[in-house]
């Protein structure tokens, strides 16, 4: 590598370096026949910055940079220092004899904490076989694709207790985690946070190394290694991106060259009252380059198929989680933060226009207009944006007993009354399974028979409802226990044939079907984002807590859309009249309460004839036997007549 050009350094300054990666931070390298290591940093409020290493002690003052103009970059080459080297930049602010230690914002490695130091490490152009996965991705539209994401943790999802710290390597996870995902039928795997993080109880979420995968789990090779044995068993990898803030440890971006460099001055813009971090400038050029550089570093070098960002409403206002005086306006008097916005769109745009298979997902909870809008039409430009409003009303509908669930009727339904407004995605997360809120299993009422029901008609209303889905590890067999980051889930509930874990069993038999049969049926997937995917069959009994509607695909075809009809309360119903939009027959394709999946056996065993007599406002209808707790899903073998599919 040779030095940075005036147009490197240009288009640093103007916040357009979309690979400043590749010109900044440590690289590896041969000048003049001597092998070393040629470093760059941003820091241009330092009188003088020097790399720190094995190799000279950790003394500031020996292997000094240059100064490259007034771009407030620094150069330079330091021979000896090779890919595996542990080092810090050390920094003199200017016009102060205080010596600072930093670690490199672009650094492609780390130590291992408590250690803190960056570590020198090469790319090259990786193994990668993955060139069939990647040709996949790029012609299918996931828009009318399934898409159903297993969210997590790798520190947790399994670990060997033998040994400490007890992780599972990144080479560990890849013979296990691929095999058991695509076993159970999802598309995607999300990972909370990878890049480097000092704190364990963080989960990620306060980055210091943000182009370092964590060192807990091995060295970046093995993380590609597990990235790609992902896409062979043809699974998609995203990945937690935290552009929200950053925290204040010494080692880290907190005045990084003794000036307000990466974060504002004035703490009523610069500092997180919640979580005790630091927020980007996001109006500083060169912060933008750091930041959407880095969000195209792991979808280039790690080959990373998407990614969730973080607290997006955090970064929309300027009044996030203030008080009256606790916050300073927008140039209008206004609560938005202009400067985030301009960068949240600035950043989708560079991904989609350098990756446009790319899924880039927001975790935004308030109802900030047009979030997944195109840019065209000043959207925000994402893809998909997580339905917190669904995920709150529909968990609190189901905390309620079931006797008292025909007062609260309308926080099931209400969803569908913006269900189209943005591209959604059901995300039931690690932030529902943890803090003292419980396990999903033990936020449901009842004995432990209808707590398990319960989440099984939970699973099968959630995948018949529009969006894409997101479940958390361990929901899948009904941990017991709210997620602990310090533990692994207790796979025993599932790894033993014992007799009393046979629930746990049937939840995770269930799960798999339901992903079978969300992948199978287009009526399911197809039509997301549109209400004509969806239509209400009935749902205003709310005496016997009763829901019915029908999801449709893109074609017009008999017979091609899926009733489904949840009943919300312990009771079985024997001859429960169903309105039906078409006539025919209709069999059970799913039934919550087989006994395969821990059920009672309640089931309508043999196929149901619509009769021409009208009921609910459908022109068609039928009697079935609802089983308690439960929710059946019905396809139709039509004959020719159908009537109107819209209420």
């Amino acid at each position: 590598m040779g030095a940075i050009t005036e147009f490197d350094a240009y288009l640093i300054s103007q916040g357009k370096h979309w690979k400043a990666y590749e010109v900044l931070g440590a690289h590896p390298t041969v000048e003049a026949g001597v092998e070393g290591t040629r470093f760059a940093v941003w820091a241009p409020d330092a009188d003088e910055v020097s790399v720190l290493a094995d190799l000279n002690g950790w003394r500031h003052s020996r292997n000094l940079l240059t100064a490259q103009g007034r771009s407030g970059i620094w150069l330079g080459f330091v021979p000896g220092i090779r890919s595996g080297a542990p080092y810090k930049f050390g920094l003199r602010p200017r016009g102060s004899k205080l010596r600072l230690e930093k670690s490199d914002p672009y650094a492609f490695a780390a130590e291992l904490r408590p250690k803190t130091a960056s570590v020198v490490a090469e790319f090259g152009d990786g193994n990668w076989n993955d060139d069939s996965w990647r040709e996949e991705r790029r012609r299918r539209d996931w828009r009318s694709s399934p898409v159903s994401i297993y969210e997590l943790h790798l520190g947790s999802w399994r670990q060997n207790s033998s040994r400490q710290p007890p992780f599972l390597t990144y080479r560990e996870l890849a013979r296990q985690i691929p095999k058991y995902v695509a076993g159970l039928g999802f598309t995607h795997v999300e990972l909370m946070p990878v890049a480097e993080h000092p704190l364990d109880m963080s989960w990620g979420y306060q980055t210091t190394g943000y182009f370092a995968p964590t060192a807990r789990f091995g060295p970046p090779a093995d993380f590609m290694y597990f990235v790609d044995s992902c896409h062979q068993a043809g699974i998609g990898v995203l990945m937690d991106w935290v552009p929200a803030h950053f925290p204040k440890d010494a080692h880290g971006l907190a005045r990084f060259d003794g000036s307000y460099l990466y974060e504002h001055a004035d703490p009523r813009k610069g500092e997180h009252p919640d979580w005790g971090t630091l927020i980007f400038n996001y109006g500083r050029n060169e912060v933008r380059t750091f930041l959407i550089s880095n969000a195209l570093f792991w979808l280039d070098k790690y080959h990373i198929d998407g990614l969730r960002v973080d607290a997006v409403a955090s970064m929309l206002y300027l009044d996030y989680s203030r008080g009256p005086g606790q916050w300073v306006p927008n140039h209008y008097g206004g609560r938005e933060n202009l400067e985030a916005v301009e960068f949240l769109r600035e950043l989708n745009g560079a991904v989609h226009e350098a990756y446009p298979d790319a899924l880039m997902i927001a975790e935004e909870s308030t109802a900030w207009p047009n979030v997944t809008g195109s840019l065209e039409s000043g959207g925000l430009g994402f893809d998909l944006k997580w339905n917190m409003g669904w995920m709150h009303d529909t968990l609190e509908y189901f905390g309620h007993d079931p006797v008292h669930r025909r007062f609260h009727q309308g926080q099931l339904t209400f969803s569908l009354m913006y269900a189209f407004s943005e591209r959604f995605l059901l995300p039931i997360s690690h932030d529902e399974v943890t803090h003292g809120k419980g396990s999903l299993l033990n936020r449901m009422p009842g004995d432990a028979w209808q707590k398990f029901a319960n989440v099984r008609l939970f699973l099968a209303y959630m995948f018949g409802h529009p969006g894409k889905k997101l479940l958390f590890m361990g929901i899948e067999f009904g941990q017991w226990d709210e997620w602990d980051f310090n533990h692994s889930l207790d796979w025993h509930l599932v790894d033993s044939e014992h007799p009393d874990h046979s629930l746990h069993r049937g939840l995770r038999r269930l799960l798999k079907e339901l992903n079978a049969i969300y992948r199978a049926h287009r009526a399911l997937h197809e039509v997301d984002f549109d209400d004509a995917g969806f239509a209400w069959i009935d749902f205003a009994d709310s005496d016997n807590s009763i829901v019915v509607f029908e999801r449709k695909g893109r074609a017009v075809s008999e017979g091609s859309g899926l009733i489904f009809i949840c009943n919300l309360t312990p009771v079985v119903r024997s001859g429960y009249r169903i309105g039906l939009p078409a006539s025919g027959s209709y069999r059970e394709i799913l039934n919550t309460d087989a006994k395969k999946f821990g059920g009672s056996g309640v089931l309508n065993s043999r196929a149901v004839t619509a009769e021409e007599v009208p009921y609910r406002g459908q022109p068609f209808s039928a009697e079935f036997t609802l089983p308690p707790l439960a929710t059946i899903v019905l396809s139709s073998n039509p004959k020719t007549m159908r009537g109107n599919r819209r209420m």
